[in-house]
């Protein structure tokens, strides 16, 4: 039987010598980075979490990466746990770092005239910006979840209009339809980060934790999404016939297997990209720095040799 070929790529042998160890910086999200691949968020509750995050932002010092911390949402009101978030000192003041809230919690703290505990939370941190993931099936299927009482958008609106650092938006699994897209694209948003359906699906995690029987009946639900081939699309059609796109940057995540992947989607994407993975990180960062950094020089490595021999077939 004949091997799968993957018909992504034109494989250009004539066309390059192999990389060297040039410098490879670039410029994204207003910082200078050398690799383009993003931690996505994760490790909000985790037990492990301050182990988990010094690795990774030890990681993203080494390899010039960004990084999005988890939900600190556990931050607002407590320093219990603020040292397993605090990692500026480690990953240098020259990169990206992200703190992170759900729409839950800023449409709460809106309700409340409370957005200063927002500002407070970023400078505690010292971070660059703020995540907000944007979870409705997350929340509706959790045991213990929130609900969300406003439409998100008209939330982000009123963040921007009190802030002054960058707000990247996010999804948590199951990545958002072109209507979405576009609503996000015509706001004045650091970036899009996709975290499509094809990765960690948070929806689907808790459907297996949750024993209501009523629940379970929306299981269905836990299986629609968009894959981040089907939303790189979106955004280049959407980018290519509108006139009031403000967002210009794009993380691209949910099912990144692996640096072919993210190549694959970075060079299709009209808005400057980098990609991000979340659960192929945390396997190493759980274990030992030497994993998570062997892992990585990998991915550089791929990267390199794909630019320089592989055209995508567009």
């Amino acid at each position: 039987k004949d091997a799968l070929i993957d018909e992504r790529f034109y494989y250009e042998p004539m066309l390059s010598s192999h990389p060297k160890a040039d410098d490879t910086t670039f410029t994204f999200l207003g910082k200078d980075m050398q690799t383009p691949i993003w931690v996505s968020s994760m490790t909000g509750g985790t037990e492990l979490a301050g182990k988990i995050n010094r690795n990774l932002a030890r990681a993203c010092a080494e390899f010039g990466m960004g990084m999005g911390l988890g939900s600190c949402r556990s931050l607002l009101d407590s320093d219990e746990y603020f040292s397993d978030f605090d990692v500026r000192s480690i990953i240098g003041d020259d990169l990206p770092l992200y703190a992170n809230l759900g729409i839950c919690q800023l449409e709460e703290l809106i309700q409340k005239k409370d957005i200063s505990k927002i500002r407070r939370l970023v400078g505690r941190l010292r971070a660059d910006g703020l995540i907000i993931h944007i979870n409705p099936m997350h929340e509706w299927l959790q045991p213990e979840g929130d609900r969300i009482n406003q439409w998100p958008i008209e939330s982000l609106e009123y963040l921007l209009d009190e802030v002054d650092f960058p707000i990247i938006v996010k999804e948590v699994g199951q990545g958002m339809g072109p209507e979405s897209l576009r609503a996000l694209l015509h706001l004045p948003l650091q970036a899009i980060e996709f975290a499509a359906f094809g990765g960690t699906n948070f929806a689907k995690i808790e459907l297996l934790r949750n024993s209501d029987s009523q629940i379970q009946l929306f299981e269905p639900l836990a299986q629609i999404g968009h894959s981040a081939n089907q939303m790189t699309d979106w955004v280049n059609e959407i980018v290519a016939g509108d006139d009031q796109v403000k967002c210009k940057e794009i993380i691209i995540s949910g099912g990144i297997h692996n640096f072919l992947d993210g190549y694959y989607l970075m060079e299709k994407s009209t808005l400057p990209a980098i990609y991000g993975q979340a659960s192929s990180l945390l396997k190493h960062a759980k274990e030992s720095y030497e994993g998570l950094r062997a892992y990585l020089e990998s991915q550089r490595k791929g990267l390199q040799l794909s630019k320089s021999f592989l055209r995508v077939r567009k």
